[in-house]
């Protein structure tokens, strides 16, 4: 009798661990072990005889299989970069990392990174008004950690140290308002090759000339042996991604889609309405293509997502189709459609500070779109800073930084903001990736400012659709616990 062997269970192993490989060896690998009958063992010793830079440049950049890519990852680790790259390197969807955190440790003394735009007179500019912000950040961190320390005695069941530490911790939450966007800090990833592919491309086409300079950077470290190995010391010569490293070019389309965009707003868009936009403002998009040509001019104008949608509800069709061809018309085959075009149910443009945003950032299910930094729409005074008496100190502190802003060109200037700057930030979501940002940035663990914004998160859902937000549970600002950690 003809047909397919019936498969007993077998007494051999079915789940086979894989040890720690050169990414693309291991995309090798596991693409061809996907593509022929034979075990990873006989994948695994095809690939010591046979080039994988070969299979690579055939596969995932000629005939463009880039999942094959997906298979192999690598670990890196950005030290000495600003907080402001650090943000750029983490706009990745598909990202898995951590940057230090600014909630738990002294930032006063890691210094700043200066921007490479800027002349010497602007360099001294920069450099004192740095100082001066790091001066009241130590000034107010002091202060509040008296402050908690009066407040909050230590509980007899707490240990010394871990109440020294939740106190300092709490007091960093305050403090940090004052770290310029240009504080040095670190970041470790670890991504496919796929995604380093995009990152890269991404941030050669930064208008930052530091994220630039690190791009190339993160190509020569793709086209060298890890620096860093478990034993101590590099096994080998064998570069972390040689190939890749030989194709990762700058994303041209999309530069040309940002300038496309802003030249096409200026032109086309009538003057800014008088009506300011609240803190956070949530919509429920009923015409999509309204939504994406909204989403579109949101990051190229300073204008707020709500006016933007109710102008393109009101544009003709072929108005509508002219935007959409700006946006596509230097779109080559290779090119994704730019994440613009992802729609959601639930839009929220937020008017928040950069600290919470640097936080909320991590939210990587929602697509985050942002306008440029700005201290334009003022900044955040936590509640703490009267009762320590600290406040003078932080507003003449911010004071001096807009003075200092101003004699900065642009992008550089945007290194000089606090913490504190409100900025404007665009996150599209769906109904699960709302109850869980609100239930979970809106814990007592969390920090005050992000904690208000989930609460409204929930607040502002109820009033849309009230069946699905009382659904959301979260814990109300008021509610507090400074200890718990």
């Amino acid at each position: 009798m003809s047909g397919s062997p019936i498969l007993q269970p077998s007494s051999r192993k079915r789940v086979l661990s894989v040890a720690p490989m050169p990414a693309e060896k291991l995309a090798y690998a596991l693409a061809r072990y996907s593509r022929s009958p034979d075990s990873i063992a006989k994948s695994l010793e095809w690939v010591r005889s046979h080039d994988s830079a070969r299979f690579l440049e055939s596969f995932y950049f000629q005939y463009g299989h880039a999942s094959i890519a997906d298979l192999g990852h690598v670990a890196v680790c950005f030290e000495g970069i600003s907080e402001l790259a650090a943000a750029e390197i983490e706009d990745e969807q598909l990202w898995d990392g951590q940057a230090r955190s600014s909630r738990y440790q002294d930032f006063s003394s890691a210094g700043v990174i200066v921007p490479p735009e800027l002349t010497a007179s602007e360099i001294r500019i920069y450099e004192d008004a740095t100082a001066r912000l790091r001066d009241a950040y130590r000034t107010v961190h002091q202060r509040a950690v008296s402050y908690y320390e009066e407040q909050l005695p230590q509980p007899a069941a707490m240990k010394p140290e871990t109440y020294r530490r939740n106190i300092a911790a709490r007091a960093f939450d305050v403090a940090r308002y004052l770290l310029p966007f240009g504080s040095s800090t670190g970041v470790g990833q670890v991504t496919s090759i796929r995604t380093l592919e995009k990152q890269i491309r991404r941030l050669k086409a930064s208008e930052f000339q530091e994220i630039r300079e690190l791009a190339d950077e993160l190509t020569g470290a793709c086209a060298s042996a890890p620096e860093c190995a478990w034993n101590g010391h590099v096994a080998g010569e064998e570069a972390l991604a040689p190939t890749l490293a030989r194709h990762a070019d700058r994303d041209e389309y999309t530069s040309r889609l940002r300038a496309d965009l802003t030249e096409w707003a200026s032109h086309r868009l009538p003057a800014p309405g008088a009506s300011s936009a609240p803190p956070l403002d949530l919509m429920q998009p009923a015409d999509s293509i309204a939504d994406i040509c909204a989403t579109l001019l949101y990051s190229v104008t300073d204008r707020p997502y709500r006016e933007l949608y109710e102008l393109a509800c009101g544009w003709h069709p072929p108005q509508k189709q002219e935007l959409l061809s700006v946006a596509l018309g230097a779109r080559s085959r290779r090119d994704e459609l730019p994440r613009q075009f992802r729609s959601a149910p639930y839009v929220f443009d937020f008017t928040m500070d950069v600290g919470a945003y640097r936080d909320l950032h991590r939210h990587r299910r929602c697509q985050q779109f942002r306008q440029q930094y700005t201290n334009r729409l003022g900044y955040e005074t936590p509640e703490l800073l009267a009762k320590c008496g600290a406040e003078e100190v932080y507003r003449e502190a911010l004071r001096e930084a807009d003075a200092a802003i101003e004699k900065l060109p642009q992008p550089a200037a945007q290194y000089l903001l606090p913490f504190a700057a409100r900025s404007r930030f665009l996150f599209k979501m769906d109904f699960a990736e709302l109850e869980y940002i609100s239930r979970l940035r809106s814990g007592v663990k969390g920090h005050f400012s992000y904690r208000k914004i989930a609460w409204e998160m929930k607040q502002a859902l109820e009033r849309l659709d009230p069946a699905l937000g009382t659904l959301v549970e979260v814990t109300p600002p008021w509610i507090e616990d400074p200890l718990n950690r």
